[in-house]
């Protein structure tokens, strides 16, 4: 249910129809999105329903701009330079998406709890952890986790979370953009909302939503399993996403636990010799190991070598 309004009103049409359409389709958002090109249109959407937030071009006279009524103001600009009221908040124009979302929900932070102010709700059950694991190298599993994830992605909302020593940035994920890493910060942060966050951080591949791997296999290793348990809680229990993919690296800090926290583990398995070895030491380090509860979760997937 939409519950607030963002007005932006930019002289550039395709400009203004492009981050429109990002904020769309952005699922964690509770926003009813309308462009416009001309202050004399705001004017006309203010009076028909009240403008929450207002992303105007920096192009329109500061006194054009005063006459459009919104709670929170951004200012579209490409410089620091341009006048602006005190109750203006100036945005850089020419970023990405995520990053104009992040620069919202950051400053409107101040001022509104932002569970409150733009972020939607869901319905939904227990929600669907699915580990993807293999104790084999090269066995394809991130491609068979993304394409699970898109299928899973047409009927519910899903995140995909690369775990990897070397998830592979500039592969199957763009150079650019804020990553699991920044993701896990704001979960360390008592004052922080990982859920807001998450709407400003997450990227599209179709419908699927996914946070980009750190970039520092040493970053990975540091993370104690503890904060991964907690960093996949607070997601699960704050976030609009009824199932979670795992995309799991056997190098994690306590990964037979975070194993064990999913509803279910993909195990990707090949028909080759060392590869079968390799797979019968696995489970059987599980028994002794006293993990037969990861055992019994796991679904075996053959994928070619």
């Amino acid at each position: 249910m939409v519950s607030r309004n963002l007005v932006i009103c930019d002289q550039e049409e395709r400009y203004a129809a492009a981050l429109a359409h990002f904020f769309m389709k952005t699922k964690e958002l509770a926003l009813g999105v309308q462009v416009c090109n001309s202050v004399a249109q705001a004017l006309r959407l203010q009076e028909e329903s009240p403008i929450d937030i207002l992303l105007i071009g920096s192009g329109y006279p500061q006194e054009e701009r005063q006459k459009v009524r919104a709670e929170s103001v951004f200012v579209l600009t490409q410089s620091e330079d341009v006048a602006h009221e005190m109750h203006e908040k100036l945005i850089n124009k020419y970023q990405s998406g995520e990053a104009i979302l992040r620069d919202v929900i950051e400053q409107c932070q101040e001022s509104v709890e932002p569970g409150n102010f733009f972020l939607g709700t869901v319905k939904k059950e227990k929600v669907r952890i699915i580990g993807i694991f293999s104790p084999v190298h090269r066995s394809r599993k991130t491609g068979y986790a993304l394409r699970l994830g898109k299928d899973l992605a047409k009927t519910y909302n899903v995140l995909y979370l690369n775990l990897e020593m070397y998830g592979g940035i500039g592969g199957h994920f763009p150079e650019i953009g804020q990553t699991v890493a920044d993701a896990l910060y704001y979960s360390r942060q008592e004052k922080k909302h990982l859920r807001a966050a998450l709407a400003g951080m997450v990227k599209h591949m179709g419908p699927l939503d996914y946070l980009l791997p750190m970039r520092m296999s040493e970053d990975l290793k540091a993370v104690k399993i503890e904060e991964w348990m907690r960093f996949i809680e607070q997601i699960a229990s704050q976030s609009i996403y009824e199932v979670l993919i795992l995309d799991i690296d056997e190098g994690i800090r306590g990964v037979y636990e975070l194993l064990r926290m999913c509803t279910e583990i993909h195990v990707a398995v090949i028909k080759e010799e060392v590869a079968q070895a390799k797979m019968f030491q696995f489970e059987e380090e599980l028994h002794l190991m006293g993990y037969d509860d990861v055992r019994h979760k796991m679904i075996k997937k053959e994928l070619e070598g």
